[in-house]
């Protein structure tokens, strides 16, 4: 295996923490990596494309991913970076949850079993199915103090918040993700977890495990030696030729209020498009703002290291051209959602600001004006014709005839993108776009979507 893969993580500025510096050395060979997602909802959003392409980059590397899916630890609850307890889900929110996201992660990581290093997909609910609480407080929690444990500083934080504090599910979490690392490592052969920065005190919990249980089954005197190493600040930097196990995270994603990056004004941007469509997909990336953008093309996207340099030059000498907001958009709704829905959110971008909006599919025409206010009307309504001045008012855009009579020919009024200045216009079946619907527009923003059935 090249040593050049973990220079070009580096050289992207992916790698923020190791465990041990023999990590470079380690990957010189094959190894499995895993990352886990917990199932909070039916599918993964832009939050995670960080830990998703980072698993890709280590797939294409030659090493083979392992995505857990936390169906145990889903139903508890990761406090790391979250002000509140999260709401407990039913068994059957979480099955449908892990089916969802398992849908996503195959769009980044190759599971074709005839590949050596075919992707490997787990649900952690299955390390527990024989395990009783007895067992696990044995085999796991005597292996930590309550000390070392509330000095991570994902509980750390909460403990501190006297309103809200941190219940003793959440508190058991930190225990339940370094059991889900060392059944990897024992049972799949994985010698490597990566996150994002703030599950390091997570993934520290199962380099630590590993390294207590490994010299527990060699010798008390190993064992007391390690548990005195664990507790220290030497923690999660373990012997690498007693027990290869590391730890890897990469940078938090922060906008520039110091927020995480994965949310837009309406919520969280999903990777399936049932829940945000492509062309909602590829536009939230063309307004990423251009503090972030080169960031994100390093972090998230297969682009050359070094194409970025020519990237950004772009984008400094002509900010309004948007040239990486546009390569960054382009490459990750084709890798999310395919090629075919690339150019199909392409098309809907240029007609949303052309006249070639009456070119669209009836599809396309739903996704860009899934958001928009919309009226139902019937197809016999048109029969006769149907005056724009009366579709104006039924519609809200104007309050009034008098208002759109003024407004019409000063060429604020647009019909599927194009100016009517005839205030005696009558629409027909003939201007609809797919035989079902138009759009008439007041300004440049005021869009409105009338439907025919």
């Amino acid at each position: 295996m090249s040593h050049s893969f973990f220079q070009d993580l580096k050289a992207r500025e992916i790698v923020y923490q190791v465990t041990d510096a023999s990590l470079e050395k380690h990957l010189e060979k094959p190894i499995k990596v895993y990352a886990g997602f917990d199932p909070t909802a039916d599918s993964l959003h832009i939050g995670n494309l960080f830990p998703l392409l980072t698993l890709r980059r280590f797939q294409l590397a030659g090493h083979t991913p392992i995505i857990v899916l936390g169906g145990a630890t889903g139903m508890i609850g990761d406090p790391s970076g979250k002000s509140q307890e999260r709401n407990l889900q039913s068994e059957d929110q979480v099955a449908k949850n892990l089916a969802g996201i398992k849908k996503v992660a195959e769009r980044f990581v190759d599971f074709d079993p005839s590949k050596p290093n075919a992707a490997i997909i787990v649900n952690n609910h299955d390390f527990y199915a024989n395990m009783n609480i007895l067992t696990f407080l044995r085999e796991v929690g005597k292996h930590f103090t309550v000390n070392h444990m509330s000095a991570k500083d994902s509980v750390k934080s909460r403990m501190e918040d006297r309103d809200v504090g941190i219940s003793y599910t959440e508190f058991s979490y930190m225990l339940l993700q370094a059991y889900d690392f060392y059944y990897l490592y024992k049972n799949f052969g994985c010698s490597l977890q990566l996150g994002a920065s703030d599950q390091w005190g997570n993934i520290t919990a199962g380099t630590e495990l590993i390294r207590r249980k490994e010299a527990h089954e060699r010798g008390p005197e190993r064992d007391q030696k390690n548990s005195e190493v664990a507790n220290t600040a030497e923690a999660g930097k373990g012997n690498a030729n007693e027990h290869p196990a590391y730890g890897f995270t990469h940078p938090l994603i922060t906008k520039s209020d110091g927020q995480k990056f994965g949310k837009s004004e309406k919520g969280s941007v999903w990777l399936s498009s049932d829940k945000t469509s492509p062309f909602q997909f590829y536009q939230f990336f063309i307004q990423v703002p251009d503090d972030i953008v080169m960031k994100l093309l390093q972090f998230v996207t297969l682009v050359p290291t070094e194409a970025l340099p020519g990237i950004e030059a772009q984008l400094k000498s002509d900010p309004g051209k948007k040239a990486a907001q546009l390569r960054l958009a382009e490459e990750l709704t084709e890798l999310v959602h395919g090629k075919e829905a690339l150019e199909r959110a392409k098309r809907a971008t240029k007609a949303l600001f052309g006249t070639e909006i009456k070119d669209l599919d009836l599809q396309t025409l739903g996704e860009v004006f899934a958001d928009t206010p919309s009226t139902t009307k019937s197809k016999s309504d048109l029969a006769a014709g149907l005056p724009l001045i009366d579709l104006l008012v039924e519609t809200g855009l104007f309050q009034s005839r008098g208002a759109a009579r003024k407004e019409i020919p000063a060429g604020g009024v647009y019909l599927n993108n194009n100016r009517v200045t005839d205030l005696e216009f009558v629409v027909k079946a003939e201007n609809l776009i797919a035989g079902t619907a138009l759009v008439v527009r007041k300004g440049k923003k005021n869009y409105h979507l009338v439907k025919f059935n």
